[in-house]
């Protein structure tokens, strides 16, 4: 008689963006369909995978942080396989071997369907290492495992790579070339979380205004693919990121005013305002040329958020690049932004051929006036929205207060209110009251009273 393979059960840990989230769904699935178990007790885990962000070294730094941590673990179970998952992963495979010859397992973005049979690898003592780049795999007859989802907001990726070459981002090197997932793909995604009682959808890619399907019949562009979603899913929200100045375009906001189910709001990464910033960090467009697209969609779609990505300190950046972004952020008055000094990236156009020659402490006096001039647009944004109802999507409890409930606007901002009589999962007509920089406060009213 055969002795029964022993189950074994798996724990994954995120770091990064949507993709990454995203990427380790795609993981727990395909080790799920390959009779491995999910656990989310890490104590008692066969296997630990990280899955890695190698866009910012503070987010690198968490993770050598935590790889310790499960060494301290391994050391108690010396059966316990460790696993090191994604863009670090591919970026980083010689010098994590080296520093830390405790994993077991390396594997890169498209790596995840041998997974299985790497782990059999470990089995035997040996190291697993897999980080080839593919200009195909879009992981597309996978239907991910929502395994640490809240159970209302879904992501759901629909290209792979990055074609930009961004001279300070490790994405093309770490993620490979873009490549775009078959449409009907997509759509039974979304048709499996509508059935599985989600009610919003994010669509995710480093560039969504690229996605772009082709074949001889037909041809499908970003554009084309929204309303497909839209339609689709009537009765639920769909929000997309991340747009590309470059690439962005009027068909797509022309798109968003015909479905109201389309949220409104844009995110714009705009990183310097400064057209020699930005032309020394190959972003591809100048100054007006965003601010062409900022008062386009306010053209079209006057209630819509916008927020953006800003870098400060950058190669070259002098303090009137600085008072160029600014400037330009007091311009287009953005709703909210995600701020950031600059770090250099091992492996970059700007690692090889520029300097980081902004002192350290100079790029933390911009990050921080570039902060405190965002926290100022922030709370004037959020004022202006004092007395007005919004449906909220509840999505769950306020960290700050069991008796509140907190959930987005379909500008994507956050609204605390009382309970009372809703349900994490519905939708409320929500009037704001008052505000901070960050949130929207409210109460809960009837239809006929917003």
């Amino acid at each position: 008689m055969s002795k029964q393979k022993e189950t074994k059960k798996f724990y994954i840990e995120t770091y990064g963006c949507q993709m990454n989230v995203a990427d380790s769904e795609v993981i727990a699935t395909v080790l799920t369909e390959n009779d491995f178990v999910q656990t989310k007790d890490i104590e008692s885990a066969d296997i630990i995978l990280i899955n890695t962000c190698a866009i910012r070294e503070h987010a690198e730094q968490r993770v050598y942080g935590r790889l310790d941590y499960f060494n301290s673990l391994k050391k108690k179970n010396t059966k316990l396989k460790i696993g090191i998952v994604g863009c670090m992963a591919e970026r980083l495979k010689d010098e994590l071997l080296e520093k830390k010859p405790f994993i077991d397992l390396i594997a890169g973005p498209d790596a995840y369907r041998h997974l299985p049979e790497m782990f059999e690898t470990t089995e035997s003592g040996q190291k697993a290492v897999n980080v080839l780049l593919s200009k195909e795999e879009t992981y597309e007859d996978i239907l991910p495992t929502r395994y640490d989802s809240n159970g209302i907001s879904a992501f759901i990726s629909i290209t792979r790579g990055c074609d930009n070459m961004c001279t300070y981002c490790v994405v093309p090197f770490t993620r490979g070339r873009e490549r775009s997932r078959l449409p009907e793909d997509i759509l039974k995604e979304i048709d499996a979380v509508k059935n599985d009682g989600f009610k919003e959808v994010t669509i995710i890619g480093q560039n969504v205004d690229k996605y772009l399907y082709e074949d001889k019949n037909r041809k499908v562009n970003f554009p084309a693919l929204l309303e497909m979603v839209a339609t689709r899913i009537p009765e639920m929200r769909v929000r997309f990121s991340t747009s590309y100045p470059q690439d962005f375009n009027e068909e797509v906001v022309l798109t968003m005013t015909k479905y109201p189910n389309i949220c409104r709001y844009i995110h714009l990464p705009v990183q310097s305002g400064s057209n020699k910033i930005l032309n020394l960090m190959k972003r591809g467009y100048t100054r007006e040329w965003y601010l062409d697209r900022i008062a386009m969609i306010r053209k079209h779609l006057p209630d819509c958020a916008i927020s953006t990505d800003i870098i400060s300190g950058f190669c070259d950046e002098t303090e009137a690049d600085h008072q160029d972004t600014l400037a330009l952020m007091k311009e287009v008055q953005f709703d909210f932004a995600y701020m950031f000094k600059y770090s250099e990236r091992p492996g970059t156009f700007a690692a090889k051929r520029l300097q980081d020659n902004v002192p350290e402490t100079e790029k933390k006096r911009r990050l921080n006036e570039i902060i405190n001039l965002q926290s100022r647009l922030s709370l004037n944004s959020n004022e202006k929205d004092i007395g007005k109802t919004f449906e909220v999507l509840v999505e769950g409890v306020s960290k700050k207060s069991p008796d509140n409930y907190f959930g987005r606007n379909s500008q994507n901002k956050v609204i605390v209110f009382p309970k009372a009589e809703t349900k994490i999962g519905e939708l409320a007509q929500v009037k704001v009251t008052h505000v901070s920089s960050a949130t929207l406060i409210g109460k809960v009213v009837s239809p006929e009273n917003s």
